[in-house]
């Protein structure tokens, strides 16, 4: 049965609920009201009832998390939700505000600040007033339709974060593919070579690569293909302090060396000279 409408609490809203209706306005296109649920509501799988209606059922679209125990380990409606879709390890893996929000949601600002290391204080620094607003904004609603406002904002920050997950899944599985792990004497240097077509971002994913193999401490450099020219890029990889990239200014292949050194471009390459390259940029 096609999703008819989504439900969720009136009152004060959250991150939680109004991330996980998006995310539904973003799949399905329909209206969101903003009230209390009847029991006709929770049995109707063309409701999603969305944190609220103490039940979570997947099969009759109700993603509630209230009715779980205090030792439950946190999740939110949002993660529900991110569940049902199929999206919640990559979510997890690659959203680093996902965690803290759950938190947040289910244990609260001070637990959450002691969680992190931090104090309330510190962590109300945070707060953003795109939030701020577009929270107070939803709250005051009782019924959104599309056209409205807020309501293409939501289907925006949904969709681009179905977007963000599911494009980054492939780019990592083309990372897993097509990059080599380079040793450089005792350093590793993490090289990806062109493909056609080349990517938009050719060097997106790399990091996050990296950390799912368990390498984003070993690996101290990139070189990936320029999506401005035929050559290459090098890169130091968080910031590492092995390479210097400003020692191959003056070669003649060499356009570009960031003042800071981090980051060259170049029209090499053959993978031998990107090697060599690597070798002039080490720092002794």
């Amino acid at each position: 049965m096609a999703l008819e409408r989504i439900l969720t609490h009136p009152g004060g809203a959250h991150k939680d609920e109004f991330l996980a209706c998006s995310l539904l306005v973003a799949v399905h296109g329909v209206e969101v009201i903003r009230r209390e649920p009847v029991a006709a509501d929770l049995e109707d799988p063309a409701t999603a009832v969305v944190d609220v209606g103490g039940e979570h059922d997947p099969a009759k679209n109700n993603f509630d998390h209230h009715q779980f125990p205090a030792d439950h380990p946190p999740v939110c409606a949002l993660s529900l939700v991110l569940q049902h879709l199929g999206l919640y390890e990559d979510a997890r893996a690659f959203c680093d505000w996902l965690e803290p929000a759950e938190w947040f949601d289910t244990r609260g600002p001070n637990v959450t600040a002691k969680w992190l290391g931090l104090d309330r204080d510190t962590l109300a620094k945070l707060n953003s007033p795109i939030d701020v607003t577009l929270l107070r904004r939803f709250a005051k609603t009782s019924r959104l339709v599309p056209g409205d406002p807020i309501y293409e904002m939501m289907r925006f920050i949904g969709e681009d974060l179905i977007e963000f997950l599911r494009s980054l899944r492939q780019r990592l599985d083309f990372v897993a593919e097509h990059s080599q792990l380079w040793q450089l004497g005792d350093q590793e240097i993490l090289f990806l070579p062109r493909t056609e077509p080349i990517p938009e971002e050719p060097s997106s994913g790399i990091g996050r690569y990296l950390e799912s193999i368990g390498k984003s401490k070993e690996v101290v450099a990139l070189v990936y293909p320029d999506r401005r020219g035929s050559g290459y890029g090098l890169s130091r990889h968080n910031d590492a302090p092995a390479f210097d990239f400003t020692r191959i200014e003056t070669q003649e292949d060499v356009h570009f060396a960031h003042a800071r050194g981090f980051v060259a471009k170049t029209s090499a390459a053959d993978e031998a000279r990107l090697r060599e390259l690597l070798e002039i940029a080490r720092v002794p």
